[in-house]
């Protein structure tokens, strides 16, 4: 989307150039405007370079994101495997009678 509004303000900035160069202004003389049309000419092309540099740095971080959720779920399935075997391995409740029970019946 910013490229986008890049393109279009860099479209309008050559068409004000093409407007000057055809028709003047009688506030600024020529070469101060075609001073302040460089200026703006470079503004772009920062903007355009830093854009560049955040699409570049969104992309590493959009990719490191991908990493984290792939191992956040690997991590959920293994919590979710280790907290079934506990539930399986957990002895079951018994009482005191039928501990004695049980003793008296293998002795």
């Amino acid at each position: 989307e910013l490229e986008n509004q890049l393109t279009t303000k860099s479209k309008t900035l050559d068409e004000l150039k093409q407007s000057l160069a055809l028709n003047g202004s009688a506030e600024q003389t020529p070469e101060a405007q075609s001073l302040r049309i460089a200026e703006l000419c470079e503004m772009v092309d920062s903007i355009v370079s830093q854009v560049a540099q955040l699409k570049t740095s969104m992309q590493s971080i959009l990719e490191q994101w991908r990493v984290y959720d792939e191992v956040y779920a690997e991590v959920s399935l293994m919590t979710t495997r280790y907290l079934y075997c506990i539930d399986q391995c957990k002895p079951s409740v018994v009482s005191l009678e039928a501990l004695k029970k049980q003793v008296e019946t293998l002795q």
